[in-house]
This record gives structure tokens, C-alpha cells and sequence, in this order.
């Protein structure tokens, strides 16, 4: 990945009190950014990025040379956290001094500790009163905001600091109740937070430092009004941080309404997995289509398949189960504790093919996951690079394969020249050792599969003979298809 470009003389601040990750948040009214930018370089349409006036700090090579608190330090040692990625190593110093920071990088760059470790830094050692956060991460997806408390869960604890996240598809009253309890940190989705906010729940007049991750995901979901008219509302002057796996216009809005000189650290999406990441496409015919996909989808190890509809989703995802394969559908029509237990199950391997329409391009992130799978081609570039943004995380590696019957191959060559891809093209049948080497695919067993809840869910018995009876009449045959598909 390319680093930021840094200089040797000293950094001067915006402000005359920045603040550290000690002293507190920074203050002074905000500036409007420079209106001159440089090109991205990146996939077409995407706007030219602001030009940093102050120069940034340079980069670090380890968490050490940063000023962060000792429990941070300690925390990140316990996780096995020891060597900052580069989007880390380079924003980090400047985002710790209370600089406004603009990321571009791809899915899985590190993206989520390069932002959450300045947050809680910066956040350290103050206290929130009922309703009122000092901190704030709005993310696009439910997934990604359980994703981000997940990551930030143990370094909050590390500092004390109460940690409350807000989605919708959950119970509103335990949410408003975490906030009434005073929370310093909140992730959430814009829609239910301005459904608090507009209960009188919360208030963001003492949030210090922002964050938007997946900003252009908030963009393309129609958020942009909500995300704005939150904007407003948090404290003037305060810290805000933006990432995202693309820039285009949409998010060029936000970028020079709400950040004032930010340090700019942008890595290309496709190029940053160029070592990393392999993409095919395979050439197939409709009539084989299925049987390919069921071939690939009983191979060895993990897979996500995407494909566009809820229906289409639900009907792989039953086939695929008739045929042997453990398979869960993930998509929008599901209920959050449907969706929050597919993941689950799927991160363990209790099932290993999670079959999903575009709702779990964002959010979703599972080790040692190195095959996804576009049964559907994506109908835009961005979508393929976040759907591909699954697999080859962390520096692991990992493939992206797309199915594309013959009156696709025209309109996939445009998406894949957008997306700054190339792609290795193949003709593959089912059955064939091409499609073997490259997937990994393998013959189902055709033996059907019911996936009952692992032992981990499954509900205490009661004392009561009668209930324990009842509870088991009700469970039984209890699978995946009703209970997280």
C-alpha cells in the first residue's frame, strides 16, 4: 500500500490548543477546507481529493511511537496486535493530534483501529452525562456497526469507556436506556439514531469526535439527508474523520462541508489487493449455471456467494441445502436477530456458505475467508469491489470469482475496466478440473442437511418436566432454513 506523503518539517496546528490523546478535545471553530484538490488516480468518477495545507505528521512503524494511554498500549499487546497496518501507521499520529482525517482504502485495510484507537484516545479519561455521547461512528450497515463495536470492545474497556451501539432491527427502549445511562462512545446507523434524537433520547451537542465509516455506502443508500442533518448537530470545532473504500461525488459533499484540512491518506481499492487478491471470470452457460454454483458451493472450507435478489438468495440457499451443502441466506428480509445468528454461524463454521444479496457487502468480516463468489455479476464497479472486499483482508489472500453467462461478457468487461481489475477469463463446465483448480469445487454429497442451533444456542431446559416437554416438541427439526437462513 502507498502511504501519505509526509514532510520533514515540523507540524503546525490549525488551532492554538489541539489537544493530545491526554489533554482532551480540541477546540476552536471550524474552517472551511481548501477548494483546490489533486487527483485520486482511482476508479472513474471519483473527485479530486482535498490538498492538505498543514503538513502531516509522519508515519509510525509501531503503536509505541504513538502517544497513545498505557491501558491502549497494553490492550493492544493482549489482542495480539503489535504492528500497525499502513493506513494505521499513517493517520494515526495525525488523527491522535486532533487533525481531521480523509481515508480511502479498501475494505479490510485496517480501517476500523486507525479511526478507534484516536477516538478512544482522545476520549480517555472523560465521562458522559445521561443522553449526551462525546464520541460518535456512523456506519451504513447493522452488520457494520456490530462489526466496529466488536473491534472497539476491548480497548473501551481497556479505558472504561461505555460503549453503546444503535441499529435498527433491535429494541429501541434497551438502546434509549443504554444512553440514558450515559455512553461515551456510540456506533450507529443514521436512521435509528435520529429516531432517538427525535425521542428525546440523545443529543449530540457534546460529541467531540465523528466519525463516518463506509461514507460512500451511506451515499449510494440514500442516508446523505440524514447523515448531514446529524452533522449539524454534533459540537462545532470537534474532530471528524472520514473513510471510505471510494470517493466519488456524493462523498466529495460531505469531504468539503465537514472536514476542515484533513490529512489525506488514500491507497487505490484494487491496487491494494493486487498481491493479495486473485479475480476470475468464468464463462458459463445457463444451463450449467446451478450446477456450477453447487459444485463450488460444496468444496472445502468457507464461501460467500452474492446474488441480487431476497428471492433468489432464499431459493440457492434451499437448493444448495437439498443437495448437501450447509448453507444460510443473509439479505434484508431477514430479522436482525435472524441475521445476527447466520453470522455467527457462519464465522464459527457450523455453516459454511453463506449465500447473500448486497446487504452483506459491508460489514461482514471473517478470518481465513478466501473465496467469494458472484453468482450474480454486481451491476456497478463499487459493488464488485465490496463485495470482493470479503475475502483478502488483513493482508490474507483470497479470490473473487464471478459467473457470467454469455450476454453478460460485454457489460462485465466495462465493470471490471471501472473497477481498475484484471480479471483472468476462463470457459469452465461443471464437473471439469478447471473449475476444480480454480474453486476448489467438488461433487455435493446429495445427501439433504438439516442444520439444527449449535449447543451454544440452544435454550436452557427448564426445572419443570412439563416445560422441558413442551420446549422440546416446539424445538424439534428446528434448521437453518427457519431459524437463520
Amino acid at each position: 500500500m502507498n502511504r501519505t506523503r509526509t514532510n520533514d518539517r515540523p507540524f503546525r496546528t490549525r488551532t492554538a490548543n489541539p489537544g493530545s490523546a491526554r489533554s482532551g478535545f480540541r477546540s476552536g471553530a471550524p474552517r472551511r477546507p481548501e477548494s483546490h484538490g489533486r487527483r485520486t488516480g482511482g476508479p472513474q468518477g471519483e473527485f479530486a481529493l482535498p490538498r492538505t495545507v498543514t503538513p502531516a505528521l509522519p508515519a509510525v512503524e509501531a503503536f509505541a511511537d504513538l502517544d497513545l494511554p498505557e491501558q491502549l498500549l497494553a490492550a493492544l499487546a493482549h489482542e495480539g496486535v503489535t504492528v500497525p497496518f499502513p493506513i494505521q501507521g499513517a493517520t494515526l499520529p495525525n488523527s491522535l493530534a486532533g487533525r481531521d482525517v480523509l481515508g480511502r482504502g479498501r475494505t479490510g485495510s485496517g480501517k476500523t483501529l486507525a479511526f478507534g484507537l484516536a477516538l478512544l484516545a482522545r476520549t480517555a479519561g472523560l465521562r458522559a452525562e445521561p443522553r449526551q455521547p462525546l464520541a460518535l461512528v456512523l456506519v451504513p450497515t447493522r452488520e457494520l456497526a456490530q462489526q466496529v463495536t466488536d473491534a472497539l470492545t476491548p480497548y473501551a474497556r481497556s479505558l472504561r469507556l461505555r460503549l453503546a451501539t444503535v441499529v435498527g432491527g433491535m429494541s429501541i427502549g434497551r438502546q434509549a436506556g443504554a444512553l440514558r445511562s450515559g455512553a461515551e462512545v456510540v456506533v450507529a446507523t443514521p436512521g435509528r439514531l435520529k429516531d432517538l434524537i427525535d425521542r428525546g433520547d440523545c443529543r449530540l451537542d457534546q460529541v467531540a469526535v465523528t466519525v463516518l465509516d463506509e461514507a460512500d455506502q451511506m451515499t449510494d443508500m440514500g442516508f446523505m439527508p440524514q447523515v448531514t442533518e446529524l452533522l449539524d448537530q454534533v459540537r462545532p470545532g470537534g474532530q471528524r474523520m472520514l473513510f471510505s473504500a471510494t470517493l466519488d461525488r456524493n462523498v466529495d459533499l460531505l469531504v468539503r462541508r465537514y472536514l476542515t484540512d484533513p490529512v489525506v491518506h488514500s491507497v487505490d481499492p484494487s491496487a491494494g489487493a493486487v498481491t493479495t487478491m486473485e479475480h476470475h471470470v468464468l464463462h458459463v452457460h445457463g444451463a450449467d449455471k446451478q450446477r456450477t454454483t453447487t459444485e463450488i458451493a460444496a468444496r472445502e472450507g468457507r464461501v460467500i456467494m452474492f446474488l441480487d435478489t431476497k428471492h433468489a438468495v432464499d431459493r440457492l440457499t434451499e437448493h444448495l441445502l437439498n443437495s448437501g451443502v450447509r448453507a444460510a441466506a443473509l439479505h434484508g428480509g431477514k430479522s436482525q436477530p435472524q441475521r445476527t445468528r447466520t453470522l455467527s454461524r457462519f464465522k464459527s463454521g457450523h455453516v459454511t456458505v453463506l449465500v447473500a444479496t448486497n446487504v452483506a457487502a459491508r460489514g461482514i468480516h471473517v478470518d481465513n475467508l478466501d473465496l467469494v463468489v458472484n453468482v450474480d455479476p454486481p451491476t456497478d464497479h463499487k459493488d464488485y469491489l465490496h463485495r470482493g472486499g470479503r475475502t483478502a483482508r488483513a493482508g490474507e489472500s483470497g479470490s473473487v470469482v464471478t459467473l457470467v453467462l454469455p450476454n453478460q461478457r460485454r457489460e462485465m468487461s466495462r465493470l471490471m475496466l471501472a473497477a481498475g481489475v484484471d480479471a483472468r477469463t476462463t470457459q469452465v463446465r461443471s464437473g471439469e478440473a478447471e473449475l476444480s483448480r480454480i474453486t476448489g469445487a467438488q461433487a455435493p454429497s446429495g445427501v439433504p442437511v438439516v442444520i439444527t442451533a449449535p449447543v451454544s444456542e440452544r435454550p436452557r431446559r427448564s426445572a419443570s418436566p412439563a416445560s422441558r416437554g413442551r420446549r422440546g416438541h416446539g424445538s424439534r427439526g428446528r434448521s437453518v432454513r427457519d431459524a437463520a437462513a
